[in-house]
């Protein structure tokens, strides 16, 4: 059976272990005019960094905002939290800049207390020699993560979301940095339920995953929030959005094809309530999560 997130960073740390999100100050190149100005159709204003504290601050700052934010929401008002965390650069391509730049932040979330990794959220056309080398350097102080956005190995479903890359260049990125950093822990993101991708489409995503050598795999159920293009396409009615038993149901064909050392990062995602328009299920992250435990997949 796959590894669940929780139990890996418990092994590897003796302890629990929290993520706090943090802005880069990073845009996309499907944003910024190099191959689109849309970003990707599903893909908030805020580059899925909605739950972040704002970028003009320094990355210190942002980080003790974040802890502000995980003791409310994960332990409770008046909890502790655990005093170990991952400074997590999350929203847009967190490799897509100046390298030098990007370094300095990735130290000083390093430097931030209490911090015993950095999770780098990016896309597999943004991995260039110069980055790669920066990601080797921080692997050698810290335990790393790189996240890489695939979504899916159906290059039309690509195409028709504006990935704006090929499902080859996933394979290559995924290569280069075991080849190049083969002390980090790579991440793939898959989303399950984009319009015209069957039951077998989505396994095939997961097994291309597992072929290419990803350490660990990340889900969640497309949903549609407000303002993005893909808010107009499930208006029109050009798509519905998966029940929680059919996605449910999908999970259960998923786990078995996980090998045993492949760490499951997420089940399933949620986004922000208020501009979170279907599926109407996902906005009870609780019962959601009640209700995966209870189908013991792991």
């Amino acid at each position: 059976m796959p590894i669940t997130l929780s139990d890996f960073y418990k092994n590897k740390f003796g302890r629990k272990v929290y993520k706090l999100a943090v802005d880069a100050g990073c845009t996309c190149p499907t944003r910024d005019g190099t191959l689109d100005t849309r970003g990707c159709v599903f893909c908030s204003a805020n580059g899925s960094g909605d739950f972040i504290p704002p970028k003009n601050l320094p990355i210190a700052e942002q980080l003790e905002l974040a802890k502000i934010f995980v003791r409310k929401k994960a332990l409770g008002r008046g909890g502790n939290a655990a005093p170990a965390y991952i400074a997590y650069f999350q929203n847009f391509t967190n490799t897509y800049g100046d390298p030098l730049v990007l370094k300095q932040k990735y130290l000083d979330a390093l430097a931030a207390p209490d911090i015993v990794g950095v999770d780098i959220a990016t896309r597999p056309d943004c991995l260039g020699p110069e980055i790669l080398e920066v990601i080797k350097e921080l692997s050698q102080k810290t335990f790393v993560t790189v996240e890489l956005g695939l979504q899916t190995a159906r290059q039309k479903t690509a195409d028709w979301m504006r990935r704006g890359y090929a499902t080859s260049v996933y394979y290559e990125a995924v290569a280069a940095l075991k080849k190049e950093c083969p002390a980090i822990h790579i991440v793939t993101q898959l989303i399950l339920g984009l319009p015209g991708e069957s039951d077998d489409d989505m396994l095939e995503s997961v097994r291309r995953v597992v072929a290419a050598g990803s350490d660990g795999i990340k889900f969640t159920v497309l949903y549609v929030l407000a303002g993005t293009d893909l808010e107009k396409e499930w208006r029109a009615g050009k798509f519905e959005c998966l029940a929680k038993e059919k996605y449910f149901e999908l999970l259960k064909k998923i786990v078995p094809l996980l090998p045993p050392d492949m760490v499951v990062h997420r089940l399933t995602g949620d986004g922000p309530k208020k501009i979170l328009l279907a599926p109407e299920w996902t906005k009870n992250k609780r019962q959601v999560l009640n209700e995966l435990a209870a189908l013991k997949l792991f």
